[in-house]
């Protein structure tokens, strides 16, 4: 859309999930200040309401675990009675695999937390969204809202030791595919974002981890995570108007190779 400023987000309502760190605290923050309200939920509420806080008055905050169906409901009408609207959710509340595992050593528990979490909980956010975003009113350019998948790498290929992490994120994959389709006669648009590794602390384990994952990138480094921020601030913007069932991969080439 010619002559729109999407770094203007005043007018857009968010939620971010997982938002206490990283990514999602990145997100939360860049697109507050962009002039967004933002939601940040995490499991962790101090964490949360750290972030919230130091958003300022733009931003509240509730604690979340996006596996409870009930939970993700009270967050989204607590969104609606706070500011009336939602036009922006990013969904990228997640757990990791601790422990590498092949997929014939991994138990019931372990990949069930895995699903519950990054599969599951995205589900549950999903539809207590859409539910919300169809109430919203439609835009000029033929939108009413917009959701981003945080997704990974591991979206798109097989990460080694982790069967159950892949199977998650290809499966978010797909859902945001079906999500664009259904919904945009609606106006609701649906994107995934596939990071490579990211510098954040999860990714700070020591030195020498931190320099192996740098190298499985082309560009030799991690992410900075506003390098991810900007493409879901960009998401969330009329500018993505016509942009809607893709994925933005932001992996400094790792999976050109």
């Amino acid at each position: 859309m010619t002559g729109v400023d999407w770094a203007n987000l005043s007018n857009e309502v968010v939620i971010v999930t997982g938002a206490g760190a990283g990514i999602g605290a990145h997100c939360a923050t860049a697109l507050a200040r962009r002039g967004a309200r933002v939601m940040v939920t995490d499991i962790n509420g101090g964490a949360a309401q750290a972030v919230a806080e130091a958003i300022g008055p733009a931003a509240r905050y509730r604690a979340l675990d996006v596996s409870d169906p009930a939970a993700v409901v009270a967050t989204v009408d607590e969104t609606l009675s706070t500011w009336g609207k939602l036009t922006v959710a990013v969904n990228n509340a997640g757990v990791g695999v601790p422990t590498p595992r092949r997929l014939h050593e991994i138990e019931d528990n372990e990949w069930r937390r895995v699903l519950d979490v990054n599969l599951d909980g995205a589900f549950h956010c999903a539809r207590a969204e859409l539910k919300a975003m169809l109430q919203a009113p439609l835009r000029p350019d033929g939108t009413r809202a917009s959701i981003v998948m945080m997704g990974s790498v591991g979206s798109l290929v097989g990460l080694p030791g982790a069967s159950n992490y892949v199977t998650a994120k290809h499966g978010l994959l797909g859902m945001t595919k079906a999500i664009a389709v259904d919904y945009a006669a609606e106006g609701i648009r649906a994107n995934l974002v596939a990071p490579g590794y990211v510098d954040t602390a999860i990714s700070q384990r020591s030195a020498d981890v931190k320099a192996a994952l740098a190298a499985k990138h082309p560009v030799n480094r991690l992410a900075d995570a506003s390098e991810i921020s900007g493409v879901v601030c960009f998401l969330a913007s009329p500018e993505s108007a016509f942009v809607t069932g893709s994925h933005f991969t932001v992996d400094g080439g790792y999976t050109a190779q």
